[in-house]
């Protein structure tokens, strides 16, 4: 439910400065990032680094995901999973969380493949009719236009067992200790569930406008914030630090939909006049003027939270580069959202 990006002719998106408060953080990250270190510059290319991972992500994804019996469920799984041009932000996330202390990316692989999982399992579930209708996602006609609300449904169920199991049964066991891998599966259960992301599904449905807020941490913090986590939790990250990537993942997550919503805002308004947003969005409560200060604020703490790990050097870069893109969109990553 986080991540799922639009595309857009015009993809860059600069924020405003409103407040010279918050022109005091060390190190902004676009495409190319530069940090002062020992008096030299390192030059941070956010963009091969993504590209690279993804490329590693989809083949790990394809093997994970075999055409087996009942064939139809594993080709529904595929279509959602695999669809060219996802830009795999969770599982990208994932990974620069866990080499942010230190941990081999291949530790942290098999919970990456699992967090795109449970990622198109969410969206799947999300653009069923009863619940968002939506009929395309990712450049393509959604699941259950394709195979029919009875199979999108069971594909969903298929994939979130599946991704749990994964993790168990790939993690190389000398890389990463048992109970850190009970962790993340509890992480992740955490997020998907009836206190994650199914509640801010229930009150996008159920609940008054005044309840934007816990809608936007719950449909779309909640992927941001377990991404990170869990990445930090596979390479033995310290408590506190954890809370910080909690704080930091959620703060990234929401910033990633709020200029979301002011693009899609902005492109409707451009091609069909004024059109109302649906969903509990900032744009559609406040405007997007107010939306636009949100996520200045939003960008504002997730560099906060990534001051704290300083003592890293160079390896915080990636999370770095990951507020900015999400704010800004300087650059493409896939073909579609």
């Amino acid at each position: 439910m986080v991540f799922s990006v639009i595309s857009s002719s015009s993809p860059h998106l600069y924020l405003p400065i409103r407040s010279p408060t918050l022109q005091r953080l060390p190190i902004r990250c676009s495409s190319t990032t530069h940090m002062k270190s020992n008096s030299k510059s390192i030059n941070f290319d956010l963009k091969t680094y993504w590209t690279t991972l993804i490329s590693e992500i989809d083949q790990k994804l394809d093997e994970a995901i075999p055409v087996k019996y009942p064939e139809l469920i594993y080709q529904a799984m595929r279509y959602s999973v695999l669809a060219k041009g996802a830009k795999r932000a969770p599982p990208v996330m994932c990974v620069a969380a866990c080499e942010l202390f230190g941990g081999h990316r291949l530790a942290a692989f098999p919970t990456a493949c699992a967090l795109e999982m449970v990622h198109a399992a969410s969206l799947i579930h999300d653009d069923l009719p009863c619940m968002d209708d939506d009929t395309s996602r990712r450049g393509q006609p959604s699941n259950h236009a394709i195979y029919g609300v009875d199979m999108a449904i069971l594909a969903g169920d298929a994939l979130f067992p599946l991704g749990f199991r994964h993790i168990v049964s790939h993690t190389p066991t000398e890389l990463v200790p048992e109970p850190r891998l009970l962790r993340v599966v509890t992480e992740i259960a955490r997020a998907v569930g009836s206190t994650g992301m199914a509640a801010g599904q229930f009150y996008d449905l159920e609940g008054e406008p005044n309840f934007v807020e816990f809608v936007q941490e719950k449909k779309f913090g909640e992927m941001g914030e377990c991404s990170a986590v869990c990445g930090g939790i596979l390479a033995g990250a310290e408590d506190d630090e954890i809370e910080r990537l909690r704080r930091y993942g959620r703060a990234v997550g929401v910033l990633y939909q709020v200029v979301d919503d002011v693009l899609k805002a902005k492109m409707a308004k451009t091609e069909e006049g004024d059109k109302k947003e649906s969903g509990k969005n900032y744009v559609r409560l406040y405007g997007v003027e107010k939306a636009l200060e949100v996520a200045e604020d939003l960008r504002a703490k997730a560099k906060q939270e990534l001051d704290g790990f300083e003592k890293y050097g160079e390896s915080v870069l990636p999370l770095y580069s990951f507020v900015d893109y999400a704010a800004d969109r300087g650059f493409n990553v896939g073909d579609s959202n």
